[in-house]
């Protein structure tokens, strides 16, 4: 028998749209994925997010959420969807041992940030490393950050944290920035920014001790290094929306971001995306929320005309 609705992610995006949709009483089947909960799960504390005063945990604030819509009868299920078909109604969603079938679809499978790929870096993210200046930024006051990466999102970035940090090191692995001419300029006229050119980050210390000491760098054109301190890393050399299933099925921009219409609206009637899966620009766990809760009421408006 065919799902109502099935939501792909768990993040604020995904576990909004499950609140919504259960308690319309469309009994959604959220698959959690690879990453479940999504980015908040690789965060320490959200103070941005409205209701908790004193903060709140990323991983406590999606486990809440995730809570809160299994009380209305939305069921989770650990499983990653490996295919989908969207040619036929109702969907078919395919995991690697089981076939499911839907009604409706609810994209909110999110977007990964791009990492250098550092065993270090990873021990360290939540701990002195983050891909997000405007969540993490306010903890760096008064420090000394790197940020690496040469794109937009690096320098505006960079731009972001020079309200908190002493001193921000942008190192960028070319000898010039890949940024727009007007991002470019105001970053290099800023006097608490400096750049570090031809050069790549091999490694951040210290994991053993839980937070970011120094980094290891290398200059690619003379193979020299050297170990700058800092207290921290944000890494900016962007992010991949997790759509590689929906390839050829969906309309997808140049990036591989969902392209919505009207609301959450895909290319393909009955399915809908919601968060950081189509939302290039704003990224933050409350705007994810806000489109999940989009996305559930523009799949239930929909039912409501196929299903009677």
């Amino acid at each position: 028998m065919a799902h109502k609705v099935i939501i792909i992610g768990s993040g604020c995006a995904g576990s909004t749209a499950a609140i919504y949709s259960a308690r319309a009483n469309l009994e959604p089947l959220v698959f959690e994925g690879v990453e479940p909960g999504g980015q908040l799960s690789l965060t320490t504390l959200v103070e941005n997010f409205p209701g908790f005063p004193t903060g709140i945990m990323g991983p406590e604030l999606v486990q809440l959420m995730k809570q809160q819509a299994e009380r209305f009868g939305a069921e989770y299920n650990l499983e990653a969807i490996t295919s989908v078909d969207l040619s036929r109604r109702p969907f078919i969603l395919k995991t690697a041992d089981t076939t499911y079938e839907s009604h409706t679809l609810i994209i909110a499978s999110g977007a990964s940030a791009k990492w250098i790929g550092l065993e270090s870096e990873r021990r360290l993210v939540g701990h002195g490393v983050s891909s997000c200046a405007t969540c993490d930024g306010f903890f760096f006051r008064d420090m000394n950050v790197a940020v690496v990466g040469g794109g937009d999102t690096a320098m505006e970035d960079s731009l972001f944290l020079t309200r908190f940090a002493r001193k921000v090191t942008v190192i960028h692995r070319r000898a010039e920035l890949r940024a727009s001419k007007i991002m470019a300029e105001r970053a290099m006229l800023n006097p608490k920014i400096e750049f570090v050119w031809d050069t790549v980050v091999t490694e951040i210390l210290d994991p053993a001790k839980q937070k970011v000491e120094a980094v290891r760098v290398r200059n690619v054109k003379t193979d020299k290094e050297a170990m700058l301190p800092f207290d921290g890393v944000f890494v900016a050399i962007g992010h991949k929306p997790n759509t590689e299933i929906f390839q050829g099925q969906l309309k997808l921009d140049d990036d591989g971001y969902v392209v919505v219409h009207d609301g959450s609206k895909t290319s393909v009637d009955g399915v809908f995306a919601a968060g950081d899966v189509h939302d290039r620009h704003y990224r933050q766990a409350i705007t994810a929320a806000g489109a999940g809760c989009r996305a559930a009421m523009d799949a239930e408006k929909y039912l409501e005309v196929q299903l009677k």
